[in-house]
């Protein structure tokens, strides 16, 4: 095989990479789309909740995962300029975060229960059961996150980004793509955690 060959090879395979990874995230966004439409369409329901807050913990979760997206584009930066140390410190910095991110939405599902809230059973609701369904299915994709995290690391510290980086591309789409996915999920539960169409009604044909 020669050089060409062996250049468009590589080509094709870096293709077929970002192509799986391109069909995963939609996948992920078809999963979550259906779920925040089952979520509206539940709130016609006359139990829903009118007045649920979402846990304190949450907003202390979005600023994590923000500042987790910030330090992987930072090693990003480094590791675009082949400083492989400072990429390995901002990995790992990444990781840190996606720790206290999890730890911080354990704590949000306490603070839930600590109000009465509860996944199942007679104590739960179909507006809770959502909120936990959603951050929990979102959860263990920053797990499966923290797991591709963890293999970057290893793989910068065995210098195997030196010629070859689509690796560390593909991951730091996937982490950025869970920081916009967690951003939508907060942003479409704290506007629509309480609006209720239970009295809305369709205006009646006036008599002539």
């Amino acid at each position: 095989m020669d050089l060409e060959e062996q250049q468009e090879l590589k080509k094709k395979h870096r293709r077929a990479r970002k192509m799986m990874l391109l069909f995963s995230l939609l996948s992920i966004t078809m999963t979550f789309a259906g779920l925040t439409s089952a979520y509206i369409v539940s709130k016609s329901r006359p139990d829903w909740l009118v007045d649920f807050q979402l846990p304190d913990y949450f907003i202390s979760s979005t600023l994590i995962i923000v500042f987790s997206s910030i330090s992987m584009w930072l090693a990003k930066k480094s590791i675009k300029n082949d400083n492989f140390s400072k990429t390995s410190f901002w990995i790992g910095t990444t990781f840190l975060l996606s720790v206290l991110f999890v730890i911080s939405q354990f704590l949000g599902f306490q603070e839930l229960i600590s109000k009465g809230y509860y996944f199942t059973g007679a104590q739960s609701t179909v507006t809770t059961s959502f909120l936990y369904v959603l951050s929990m299915l979102h959860l263990v994709h920053v797990l499966a996150g923290m797991i591709v995290l963890i293999v970057v690391y290893i793989n910068n510290k065995k210098n195997k980004y030196k010629e070859e980086k689509l690796g560390f591309e593909l991951a730091e789409t996937f982490w950025h793509f869970l920081g916009f996915l967690w951003l939508y999920l907060f942003v479409f539960l704290y506007f629509f955690r309480s609006v209720s169409y239970t009295h809305l009604t369709l205006p009646t044909n006036r008599e002539v």
